[in-house]
C-alpha cells in the first residue's frame, strides 16, 4: 500500500492506494492552503483505514513541474513520513502522474497515432508541458514553453494532440488547429499517482530521503510587493 501525495497546483489530496484500486482518496477545497490541510488529510486517510505509516510499502509524491510552494510543502511532508516510518520514498513527474490520470477518466483517444500533452500554467503564456504517446511513452520531454500559434506544429501537422490541464485554456486562445483536442474537466488528483508509483515501487526507484528536491524546473522568482499608495498629504 502506498500513501500518494498531490500539491504541485491548487489542488491538494491525498490517496491510499494498492496495485488494484485506489482504496481512500481525501481532497482539500481548492484556494486552501496546503501547509495546513495536507497534514490532515493525512491523519484522516490513516485514522479511516486503520492503517499505520510503518505498515505502509512507500510514499510518493508529485515531485513537480507545479506550484512552487506547493511542491515544496508536499514533498517536505512526504520525506517526513518517509523518514520517520523508515519506507521508500518515490517521486513522481506531475505530468506523468496526469497522463495516468486522463487515461484512468477514460478519455482515451480512438486514434492510434494521437498523442496527449498534460500542461500545468506557469505565468503569463508559459506552461510546463510534455508529450505522451496513448502507450504513455515520453514524445518530448518536460519543459517550460511559452505558447503562440506556432506551438506544437510538428505534432499537430501528424495527427490530433489532445491538451489538458491547468494549462489548457490558455493553449487554446493561442493555438488555432483542426487536430487540437482541448480537454477543460480535468483536475490533479493524488490517485493519479497510483499506477507510476507501483511502477517504481516494483522497479525500487526510490528517492534519496535526506536530498530529494521538488521538480521545479526554473528557478523560483520572488516578486517585489507594490508600495502602498500613500494618501494625500500623509507623510
Amino acid at each position: 500500500m502506498i500513501l500518494c501525495i498531490e500539491t504541485a497546483t491548487g489542488v491538494c489530496s491525498a490517496a491510499l492506494c494498492d496495485e488494484s484500486r485506489v482504496i481512500l482518496l481525501k481532497e482539500a477545497e481548492e484556494g486552501k492552503s496546503h501547509a495546513s490541510q495536507l497534514t490532515v488529510l493525512i491523519n484522516e486517510l490513516l485514522d479511516e483505514t486503520s492503517v499505520k505509516a510503518s505498515s505502509l510499502d512507500a510514499v510518493a509524491v508529485s515531485k513537480g513541474p507545479g506550484s512552487y510552494t506547493g511542491l515544496r510543502i508536499g514533498v517536505s511532508v512526504a520525506k517526513g513520513i518517509a523518514y520517520a516510518a523508515g519506507i521508500p520514498l518515490i517521486g513522481i513527474n506531475t505530468l506523468t502522474a496526469m497522463y495516468h490520470g486522463l487515461i484512468s477518466m477514460g478519455k482515451m483517444p480512438s486514434e492510434e497515432n494521437a498523442l496527449l500533452c498534460p500542461m500545468l500554467d506557469a505565468r503569463r503564456m508559459e506552461v510546463y508541458n510534455a508529450v505522451f504517446d496513448t502507450k504513455g511513452n515520453i514524445v518530448r520531454d518536460t519543459m517550460a514553453e511559452i505558447i503562440d500559434e506556432n506551438s506544437f506544429r510538428s505534432e499537430l501537422s501528424a495527427g490530433k494532440v489532445f491538451f489538458f490541464g491547468t494549462g489548457a485554456a490558455k493553449c487554446s486562445e493561442a493555438i488555432k488547429n483542426d487536430n487540437a483536442v482541448f480537454c477543460f474537466d480535468f483536475s490533479l488528483s493524488a490517485s493519479y499517482l497510483r499506477i507510476p508509483s507501483q511502477n517504481a515501487l516494483k522497479d525500487k526507484r526510490f528517492e534519496n530521503t535526506a536530498y530529494f528536491e521538488p521538480y521545479y524546473l526554473k528557478e523560483f522568482i520572488a516578486t517585489k510587493p507594490r508600495p502602498l499608495i500613500q494618501e494625500k498629504g500623509e507623510k
